[in-house]
């Protein structure tokens, strides 16, 4: 069997890769004679053509000969080649408009798509994910945006930094004020989140020290979801009806707002589940968060001043209080300054690429030999021109015409 590593063609660039020069020459030592991994040309991966070719690893211009294409992005459609099998992050499980025509074209081009994101295991838990890169970076740019937004220190882009220990090296320059922090997640991009905290010394704090004490010093919340959601009708909480009926659920986040001044969204978000907050909430002078770093980007959804993603090239935009309208960043004193690049792990691709590439090697290349391998199949959301039965639900938003 052949695989192919595509080269990235969304725009703007993605410097990921699915797999590292040395782990695909392991790969190819390993399953030689089953599997054999080709790297598609490109000038953007944080690892080079060079860096393969020195691995032993075939780099070519043409990769449609493949059977097998692994991508990080999106495909562009144009470039989707006709009965293959791809894995990439399709962003359609939502029912994203943005991306309806990608998996219309999947299906007319009799593609198998597996789709990353639903990976997982027999407990059902994601077995591959950026989660943990795109909570780092994610961190360290909420406190970039800060330093940006008020002055008090000026830190490298993540993107300057060669690698994770510059990065925190970087955040142990700054001296922060008596800031309150608000991290909302406990999954891998929390934890990388909480990594970059800790790495700081910011000290952790329980909810009720957090709503109810002065601190002369910074500190931070984790926030499960338990801890800002309740049932309408009692008040209550009970996780497993949570995640199985959440609009039978309201959030309740004001009271840490009124604290807040840095917030970071780290948490998976479902549609059917309440808004942190609403977007009419950020007029009142009680609403105290003035930098948002929303990780995991979901637009107009679960953190609503997110109206559209950011990019590293331009990774701020602010959201006017009053008027709830995008204005430049960090053009008004009183704005509410919003971090939300979609593509955060990007920012250090190389160690990204590393992580991601265990994962895979650990969990997804050795499936590729089984006949009919239930973690593929779980994950495989289109095949012979149709949508898989889990996901059938996604037939009226593949048809909407608008």
């Amino acid at each position: 069997m052949k695989i192919g590593i595509i080269r990235e063609g969304k725009n703007p660039p993605d410097k990921r890769a699915p797999f590292s020069p040395e782990q695909l020459q392991n790969l190819n030592e390993e399953y030689q004679g089953k599997l054999h991994f080709y790297v598609e040309s490109s000038p953007i991966r944080g690892y080079s053509d060079e860096e393969y070719e020195s691995a032993g690893v075939e780099v070519l211009e043409d990769i449609s000969g493949c059977d097998v294409l692994f991508g990080v992005k999106e495909v562009p459609i144009e470039k989707l080649i006709p009965n293959k099998t791809y894995f990439f992050f399709s962003h359609t499980i939502k029912k994203q408009p943005y991306n309806r025509n990608l998996l219309r074209a999947v299906l007319e081009k009799n593609i198998r798509l597996i789709d990353y994101e639903v990976l997982t295991d027999d407990n059902k838990q994601r077995v591959v994910a950026f989660g943990r890169w795109a909570g780092v970076v994610g961190a360290y740019n909420a406190f970039w945006t800060y330093g940006q937004k008020t002055d008090l220190f000026h830190i490298k882009r993540a993107h300057e930094c060669f690698d994770l220990v510059e990065l925190k090296a970087e955040l142990n320059k700054i001296q922060l004020p008596p800031v309150k922090i608000v991290l909302t997640g406990t999954g891998r991009v929390g934890g990388g989140s909480k990594e970059i905290l800790d790495s700081m010394g910011i000290r952790k704090v329980s909810t009720e020290e957090f709503l109810h004490q002065y601190f002369e010093e910074p500190v931070y919340v984790q926030l499960d979801v338990g801890d800002y959601n309740r049932r309408r009708t009692d008040g209550a909480f009970s996780k497993e009806e949570f995640y199985t009926q959440p609009e039978l659920y309201e959030s309740h986040f004001a009271k840490f707002a009124e604290e807040g001044e840095i917030l970071i969204g780290a948490v998976y978000w479902d549609p059917k589940a309440p808004q942190l907050f609403q977007k009419s909430e950020i007029a009142s002078p009680d609403f105290s968060i003035s930098v948002i770093a929303d990780i995991t980007c979901d637009i107009d959804g679960y953190i609503p001043s997110t109206v559209r993603p950011s990019t590293i090239a331009s990774p701020v935009y602010d959201i006017d209080r009053e008027s709830g309208e995008e204005i430049e960043a960090f053009g008004k004193q009183n704005s509410i300054s919003v971090m939300a690049i979609d593509n955060l792990p990007c920012e250090l691709p190389r160690e990204a690429t590393k992580d991601f590439g265990r994962q895979l090697s650990q969990w997804i290349v050795p499936e590729l030999l089984e006949e009919n391998s239930a973690i593929l199949e779980r994950a495989t959301i289109a095949r012979d021109g149709d949508l898989t039965l889990e996901f059938m639900y996604l037939k009226d938003y593949v048809a909407d015409e608008e």
